[in-house]
């Protein structure tokens, strides 16, 4: 009979956490509660996981969750190639796409009380009928609900007695990191907006043609956000405006509804804080805001859809003058307070919300600008880990689980915004390494605040785990070759090459659709390249006799390729030598390939150890503390992220996964003799 180790395990994914940050800020004493887990545990010195390329999101969670290799479960990338059309893929968290059992279906089918909070890997819609199993969201990895429950946009308001009209601008994309001191509102431009195929409303497939950067992963910076100036005058027509108040409005509703603001004085006579109402006939306001005084949970009705839906979001108040002349007012997203769809049973988003709060919309806008990251970003992310870790917490004790898989986006999406700047670039004179650097190290910190929320289940008995999916660098170089993006079809290099042609204008101009009567070769996706094969594809050229020779060609041209002179292909073979590192096979294209170190994005281009300026790197992090396990071990083995759910399973004296392709860590057991 199988040893059963732990009755209790929590497993606390943090993606894009990078165990050399965490492994220098432990040793430099700022993370004290990681500390305590690594005092406690059993793990490698350098808290190193290693995972299988491509090192981007929906791929590795799915291979946490299930112990097989993404060859073997099927998930791939972020999107899933479109069968037809080689310049076209679907989005790829549905679990119903994956071809290996989640760990989670095993501890609920056998007896085990199963809780799956917002795991972005094969874990939405459910695949199991047990009751024990209870699933949240994982739809997208941002926060729970934001896929589905955002009425509008982040908002950057200003106010001015200079000012002569209302002006908005719904959903403007700026990349100066000034949008709340613009005071010429831009026209909309055809600015191919990243986020809206990050898994929301309308999402679920993309044809992008990438030919800069901004077309791709690096235009998740360039975030659209809701532009509203008003001007400031004196306050009339108020059923109880206090002397000297001033008014300005605020648009909302995505341009159909304006609220009214009245500005307020202090005993001093200085105007120190803004009312926010509903409508002027009303006594009483939605809320106060003071500066500098960041609010979470503000409710307010708003028309969307042509209908009216209640709506809470978060606000600071970044200026007001002391004579009533400029205000600025920053306004999160705001989320659909109603939505349940994504709860199962959907009983649990009662009890969350009705204990703990409505969830926290989470940010998106600004990581150009260092006072939006200061004062914005971090409190608002603050906001989301605290509400996450006691929406945990609630229904840990409510509803007594065994297993609980959850995972927190804090860290990747605070990357997404700013890593990059974490190194002076000559591109943007605001730039601050310093102070980027700082913001950084904070990022960590919060997250060490978040973990610490769940030690006290050391002292419970039960077994806690902390991975992540992958970490993230801040590039070296300044200028990241046009190929290796995940999200659409990378033309520049291999037009340049020679394997894809784009069709002209009358002038002779490139547009942004191929030309599939010259094209053998597309890349799409993360790292993969389509041979355009006749019979295979309605626009296929290539016979099949002449693939393998083609294939052959395109990676000597990819080899040779230069940026700088410097070369930027590390690695590119066929599909079928790809299974070697267990990935390729059917949802991989004829060939893969992950860019040389130094010319990396974020993450998901590059092979797993790669690094990158200030001590980060794309390993993903592996710590485990708790029952039924070494304490203060260093573990001398490689530990894959294959290994993990082989690992719990045999703790808890379970069932494999059905298609379980790792191995038990034997050597962090309390009981393995070294």
């Amino acid at each position: 009979m199988t040893k059963q180790y732990t009755d209790k395990v929590l497993l606390l994914g943090v993606d894009g956490l990078d165990p050399t940050l965490t492994r220098k800020f432990v040793d430099m004493g700022l993370l004290p509660n990681i500390k305590k887990y690594i005092d406690n545990g059993a793990q490698k010195r350098d808290l190193k996981l290693l995972c299988t390329p491509p090192t981007i999101t929906p791929p590795l969670w799915t291979t946490l969750a299930t112990g097989a290799l993404p060859v073997t479960h099927g998930i791939t990338c972020f999107w899933r190639q479109d069968p037809v059309r080689l310049d076209t893929a679907g989005y790829n968290l549905d679990s119903r796409l994956c071809q290996a059992e989640p760990l989670w279906n095993a501890t609920a089918e056998s007896g085990l009380k199963t809780l799956v909070w917002h795991w972005p890997g094969s874990s939405w819609p459910p695949t199991s009928d047990s009751p024990n199993l209870h699933v949240v969201d994982g739809t997208q990895p941002a926060m729970v609900n934001s896929g589905v429950a955002k009425v509008e946009g982040e908002k950057m308001v200003l106010a001015k007695d200079t000012l002569k009209t209302v002006q908005f601008k719904p959903a403007a994309t700026t990349n100066t990191g000034a949008g709340c001191v613009i005071e010429d509102i831009p026209e909309a431009d055809d600015t191919f907006d990243t986020n809206s195929i990050l898994g929301g409303e309308g999402g679920m497939s993309m044809t992008n043609i990438i030919l800069k950067q901004s077309d791709g992963e690096d235009g998740v910076e360039d975030v659209a956000i809701d532009l509203c100036n008003s001007p400031i005058k004196d306050a009339v027509d108020w059923a109880d405006a206090p002397k000297d108040a001033k008014e300005f409005y605020v648009v909302t509703s995505n341009g159909l509804v304006r609220r009214p603001c009245l500005i307020l004085k202090n005993d001093e006579g200085k105007y120190d804080r803004i009312a926010y109402y509903h409508s002027k006939k009303d006594t009483e306001p939605i809320v106060v805001l003071k500066k500098d005084d960041y609010t979470v949970g503000i409710v307010d009705e708003m028309l969307y859809k042509d209908q009216n839906v209640m709506a809470n979001r978060n606000m600071l108040l970044m200026d007001v003058a002391e004579d009533g002349s400029m205000v600025r007012l920053w306004m999160s997203k705001a989320f659909d307070i109603a939505h349940d769809t994504l709860f199962h049973p959907r009983s649990l988003y009662k009890e969350v919300i009705e204990n703990v709060g409505y969830i926290p919309p989470n940010p998106t806008f600004g990581g150009k600008d260092l006072e939006i990251v200061n004062r914005v970003m971090l409190p608002t992310w603050e906001a989301a880990c605290q509400w996450q870790a006691k929406a945990i917490n609630r229904l840990i004790s409510v509803n007594h689980y065994d297993v609980v898989f959850s995972h927190i986006h804090n860290v990747d999406a605070n990357g997404h915004m700013f890593w990059y700047y974490g190194k002076n670039r000559p591109v943007m004179n605001r730039m601050e390494e310093k102070g980027y650097q700082e913001a950084i190290k904070e990022v960590y910190l919060q997250t060490d605040r978040y973990l610490g929320e769940f030690l006290h289940y050391l002292d419970e008995g039960w077994t806690v785990m902390i991975f992540s999916d992958h970490g993230l660098l801040t590039p070296e170089e300044e200028e990241k070759p046009l190929i290796g993006d995940a999200f659409g079809c990378n033309v520049v290099v291999m037009q340049e090459l020679g394997f894809t042609v784009l069709k002209k204008d009358e002038n002779g101009n490139n547009l942004k659709e191929i030309d599939w009567e010259k094209t053998r070769a597309v890349a799409t996706r993360g790292g993969q390249i389509y041979i355009n094969l006749k019979g295979k594809y309605p626009t296929g050229i290539v016979e099949p006799a002449d693939k393998y020779e083609l294939e052959r060609e395109i990676i000597d041209a990819l080899y040779g390729y230069r940026l700088n002179g410097k070369r930027v292909i590390s690695v590119a073979m066929r599909n079928k030598d790809a299974v070697n590192l267990g990935t390729g096979g059917e949802q991989c294209g004829d060939i893969l390939y992950w860019l040389e170190e130094g010319v990396n994005r974020l993450h998901g281009d590059a092979l797993p150890e790669v690094n990158g300026y200030e001590d980060t790197c794309v390993t993903p992090i592996f710590i485990a503390a708790g029952k039924g396990l070494k304490k203060g071990y260093d573990c001398q083995r490689i530990i894959r992220q294959a290994d993990m759910a082989p690992t719990i399973a045999h703790m808890l004296g379970i069932r494999m996964p059905k298609q379980c392709e790792g191995a038990v860590i034997y050597q962090i057991l309390e009981d393995f003799m070294d």
